[in-house]
């Protein structure tokens, strides 16, 4: 069943997030939800997840069986090995004190090797880097086995294996049949996806990544923080949007994303 948002408005004093925002997200597909900073993204996630009210509209066909992973990292502190991490996962199955059985640490193996974090499982989860971290927080979500899979920026500020690890696992993990939605500023990231949303507290357009990442869609979305050639419409993956994360909070510095791979790569690698 498809999971719809029909009229979605989400409202902060006198601040509309989300206004009027209609969109299906089919089973088995990935959706790339894109915008500047305060366009509406993560509250879009939030209300999908039940977090947050909306002020009206409705949201239908969505499972019980939804994970979240939210921008903000768990406390570095927390006295858990990674796999005391993981196990979290079966809580929904086991609560919390019932014991593991033989198909809950199948389950647990298999979202460990998806996104090799095999060799972190006795290290100390606080002691990790944080695309490390990053991997065994997306682990734990994954044995729980969601229908309904929602990440917000799940790769910013990472390592680049941590990136594409995490990129094959979205593929994979839509291809086996459940919704995967994620918001993201990355190009690359988005031209992984079956299909984009641009947000700009208001939906701006939703379809293929080729219909959307393009300089005319996303300057909709993102104005003059998209840097291109303007006579020269045939290479959109040449495109640069420059946008700041929300990851990183109201000091961030301004972030460059290259849309082809290797430009992908090379911004992020720190070169401003």
């Amino acid at each position: 069943m498809a999971l719809r948002i029909e009229n979605l408005t989400v409202r902060y004093d006198d601040f509309n997030a989300l206004d009027n925002v209609t969109h299906s997200f089919e089973p088995g597909t990935s959706t790339a939800v894109m915008g500047v900073n305060g366009s509406g993204k993560t509250t879009l996630l939030e209300s999908i997840a039940g977090l947050i009210n909306p002020a009206s509209g409705q949201i239908s066909g969505c499972c019980e069986r939804l994970g979240y992973v939210c921008q903000c990292p768990p406390a570095s502190w927390m006295p858990l090995t990674s796999n005391e991490v993981l196990a979290m996962g079966r809580y929904r199955e086991r609560g919390l004190i019932g014991p593991l059985r033989a198909n809950d640490r199948a389950v647990m193996r298999s979202a460990s090797e998806r996104l090799h974090i095999n060799d972190l499982l006795s290290h100390s989860f606080g002691e990790l880097s944080g695309g490390q971290q990053q991997r065994v927080r997306i682990a734990q979500v994954l044995a729980s086995e969601p229908e309904l899979l929602l990440l917000d920026e799940p790769i910013t500020g990472l390592d680049i294996p941590s990136q594409e690890r995490i990129l094959a696992m979205i593929e994979d993990y839509s291809r086996r049949g459940a919704t995967v939605i994620l918001t993201t500023h990355h190009l690359d990231e988005a031209r992984h996806c079956d299909c984009v949303m641009l947000l700009a507290n208001r939906l701006i357009g939703a379809g293929s990544p080729q219909e959307m990442l393009t300089e005319e869609r996303l300057r909709e979305a993102f104005g003059e923080r998209v840097l291109g050639d303007h006579q020269d419409h045939e290479h959109d993956h040449d495109l640069i949007v420059l946008d700041d994360h929300g990851h990183h909070g109201p000091q961030a510095h301004d972030h460059l994303e290259a849309g082809p791979t290797r430009g992908f790569r090379r911004f992020q690698r720190g070169q401003h």
